[in-house]
């Protein structure tokens, strides 16, 4: 098996299950049974609960349990100098107005 299960958080597996089966209820409830609406009031429920859970801070509470920091993969080595940093906010020094219109050959 490609997974190992012994590293698998099954808090965090156990607390994502609760939070699906009562969006599920919920959307079954409101929709009055009927299976589409159900499904997207479901779906909204649960994306709603997964935000909460996962990245709002609540200490008292188990958890938050990060799904992990998005960091750019680092560059490959090349052997070559590393390129200058770019600013965030670079200050242009080049004039705003515009070009003034060429002149005519008065024929």
């Amino acid at each position: 098996m490609a997974i190992d299960l012994s590293t698998v958080n099954w808090l965090y597996v156990v607390i994502l299950a609760v939070f699906v089966f009562i969006a599920a209820l919920l959307g079954s409830l409101i929709s009055f049974r009927n299976r589409v609406g159900g499904a997207i009031v479901a779906a909204i429920l649960f994306a709603a609960a997964f935000v909460y859970w996962t990245y709002y801070p609540h200490p008292s509470l188990p958890g938050p349990i990060s799904v992990g920091s998005i960091a750019p993969a680092p560059a490959p080595s090349s052997g070559r100098a590393p390129a200058a940093a770019v600013p965030a906010n670079p200050v242009s020094t080049m004039s705003q107005e515009p070009a003034a219109p060429p002149a005519s050959s008065g024929k």
